[in-house]
C-alpha cells in the first residue's frame, strides 16, 4: 500500500479537524420570514427607552391594599329579619356558569399586537402576509408604535371590545396569561419609531419576545403573567430552576412598578421547572401540558395553592369547539373548565375570541368568565379563606363585613356575594365603606348578587383614562377606555364628574 506524503498527512489532519470544529459550533439560526428585532436603517429614533413616547401609564401595584375589610349596608323599604338571610361567594365571579382561561407563551409579540388588541378594541397586527422581496412576512407592532400612531400597513382596523358582564350591567373585558422572558436582552432591545416612514417596514419584523413597554400596558387590563423559561444550560436541575426565578423576580418588579410574578407555565413538558416552582414561594398557581389536575370549578373545595392545573395545546379549533360544546352539554356543577396553551396567534384566533364573545360572551348568553389563571387562582382563595359576618344596623338595614385574606403577589382584591333569603324587591339601596372602590349588584334569583372591588387606585386609573381621552377625542378605543375603566367605579361624585367629561 502506498503511504501518504507529509503533506497529504498535514492536509487530511487540518481538514478532519475543520470538520470536527464546524460540527461542533453553534451557528445562529436566520429566518427568512420572521427577522428578528432588526432597526431600520431609516429611521430616526432607535431606542429601547424612546424619550420621544410619553412612557406608558402602569397601575401602582407595588402599593395595593391586602387583607381589605368590605362593609357593604342594604337598606330595605320593610323589616328585615336577619336570622333568614345567608351569604356565599358563588364558585365563579359574576355567577358565571363556566370558566375559559387561556396562556400564551413564549413571550410572543402577538401576545400584544393581536391577542390583547382585539379585545381590548386596539388595531390588530394582521397574520396575513405582505410581499417585502425577496420574502413574505408578517408586520407586528409594539406599544411604542401604537402610542405613537406608526403602525404597519396591514392592521385590521379597531373594533368594540370583547367582553361578558358583571351580570349588573358593566362590561368585563376578557382577559389572559402571557408568559415573560425576563432574562437576557430581548424585551429591552431597540424598538424603532418612524411615523410615515414607507421606505422599508423593518421596524414591524417580529421581535423575538414582547417589548417591556407592551407588558406596562397590557397588565392595566388584567392580564395575568407568567414564568415560562429561564436562561440557563442547566435546566433539569431544580434549584438552579429557582435560582433564575428569582433573577427573574427581581426584573419583572423593577419593570412593572412592584409587580411580581406568581404564576409558572410550564415549559416543554420539564418537570424540573415545577419541582422548582414547588420551591420557591413566590410562586402559588401552575399550569402544565400533563401530569396536573383537571379543573372542575364548581367542585373546588381547596384554595389550588401550588396546584398544578392542566390545560391543553390544541392542534386545531375544531377540537376547541368540541371540548366546548362537551362541557356546555353538562350541568354546569360538572363542568369542566377550558384551559389553552397556545403560542403565536393569528387572525384566526382572533375570530375565536370574537365567536366566544358573541356565543357566550355580552353578545350572547353571557355566561362565561374569561379571565386570566392569576385572578381565578385569587378570586378562589378569596372564596375558600374569606369569612362574610352579618349584623343588623335597625330594622330595615343590614351590613355585611367581608374580610378578603391576601397573601404576596395578590393584585386582584375584588369578589361576588350572593345574599341570599330575602326578597331582592324590598332593596332600596346598596353602598360601602371606603375599602370599596368598585361596586354593582343587581337581582340573583330572589336574592341579591353583590359585586365589589377594592383596588386601592381604581379611581386614579379611571383619572388617567379619562385624560388620555381628552388628550385626543378622535380616538375611538381612548373613549371606550375611559368609560371601561370609570364604569369600574361605584357611584360617587368622582365617578359623576368623570362620566361628565367623556360626554
Amino acid at each position: 500500500m502506498k503511504s501518504l506524503s507529509p503533506i497529504s498527512i498535514t492536509l487530511t489532519c487540518f481538514l478532519l479537524f475543520s470538520f470536527i470544529l464546524y460540527s461542533c459550533v453553534k451557528f445562529p439560526k436566520f429566518d427568512p420570514v420572521e427577522p428578528i428585532d432588526p432597526v431600520s436603517p431609516g429611521d430616526t429614533t432607535v431606542t429601547g427607552e424612546n424619550p420621544n413616547v410619553t412612557p406608558a401609564y402602569i397601575y401602582p401595584f407595588s402599593d395595593e391594599v391586602s387583607n381589605s375589610v368590605a362593609e357593604i349596608t342594604l337598606s330595605f323599604d320593610t323589616n328585615v329579619d336577619i336570622s333568614t338571610l345567608s351569604a356565599e361567594i358563588p364558585y365563579l365571579k359574576y355567577n358565571k356558569e363556566w370558566l375559559l382561561l387561556l396562556t400564551q407563551d413564549d413571550c410572543k409579540q402577538a401576545a400584544y399586537c393581536r391577542t390583547w388588541a382585539v379585545i381590548n378594541g386596539r388595531p390588530v397586527s394582521s397574520s396575513e402576509t405582505i410581499e417585502i422581496p425577496p420574502y413574505w412576512v408578517e408586520l407586528y407592532y409594539t406599544s411604542l408604535h401604537l402610542r405613537s400612531n406608526d403602525l404597519p400597513p396591514t392592521i385590521i382596523k379597531e373594533s368594540t371590545p370583547l367582553c361578558s358582564t358583571d351580570g349588573a350591567g358593566k362590561d368585563v373585558r376578557f382577559a389572559f396569561t402571557t408568559t415573560l422572558m425576563p432574562e437576557g436582552n430581548s424585551m429591552k432591545s431597540a424598538i424603532s419609531v418612524t411615523p410615515g416612514f414607507t421606505d422599508n417596514y423593518y421596524r414591524f419584523y417580529v421581535r423575538s419576545g414582547l417589548a417591556w413597554e407592551d407588558v406596562t400596558e397590557m397588565v392595566n387590563y388584567g392580564v395575568g403573567i407568567a414564568f415560562h423559561d429561564v436562561d440557563s444550560y442547566d435546566v433539569s436541575t431544580p434549584s438552579v430552576i429557582a435560582t433564575h426565578y428569582g433573577i427573574c423576580q427581581d426584573t419583572i418588579k423593577s419593570r412593572l412598578a412592584g409587580r411580581g410574578c406568581k404564576m409558572l407555565t410550564e415549559p416543554n413538558g420539564n418537570k424540573a421547572y415545577i419541582v422548582a416552582a414547588q420551591e420557591f414561594p413566590d410562586i402559588l398557581t401552575i399550569t402544565a401540558q400533563s401530569g396536573g389536575q383537571k379543573l372542575y370549578p364548581f367542585q373546588v373545595s381547596g384554595d389550588l395553592k401550588q396546584a398544578v392545573l392542566e390545560r391543553t395545546v390544541y392542534d386545531n379549533f375544531t377540537d376547541i369547539y368540541s371540548k366546548i360544546n362537551t362541557e356546555m352539554s353538562k350541568p354546569k356543577e360538572t363542568r369542566e373548565a377550558i384551559l389553552i396553551g397556545v403560542h403565536g396567534t393569528n387572525n384566526e384566533w382572533m375570530d375565536f375570541f370574537r365567536d366566544i364573545r358573541n356565543k357566550y360572551g355580552k353578545g350572547g348568553a353571557d355566561n362565561v368568565w374569561f379571565t386570566s389563571q392569576e385572578e381565578y387562582f385569587e378570586y378562589n382563595y378569596y372564596r375558600v379563606h374569606s369569612s362574610v359576618a352579618l349584623s343588623q344596623i335597625d330594622s330595615k338595614t343590614v351590613k355585611l363585613t367581608v374580610t378578603l385574606p391576601s397573601e404576596n403577589l395578590f393584585y386582584y382584591p375584588s369578589i361576588t356575594l350572593n345574599l341570599l333569603g330575602l326578597n331582592n324587591a324590598n332593596v332600596i339601596s346598596v353602598s360601602s365603606n371606603n375599602t370599596v372602590s368598585g361596586l354593582s349588584h343587581a337581582k340573583y334569583g330572589t336574592g341579591e348578587m353583590i359585586n365589589i372591588d377594592c383596588r386601592k387606585h381604581l379611581a386614579a386609573m379611571a383619572t388617567h383614562y379619562v385624560e388620555t381621552y381628552e388628550s385626543d377625542k378622535s380616538v375611538s378605543y381612548f373613549k371606550w377606555d375611559a368609560e371601561y375603566f370609570t364604569n369600574m367605579l361605584k357611584d360617587s361624585d368622582t365617578k359623576t364628574a368623570l362620566l361628565e367629561r367623556i360626554q
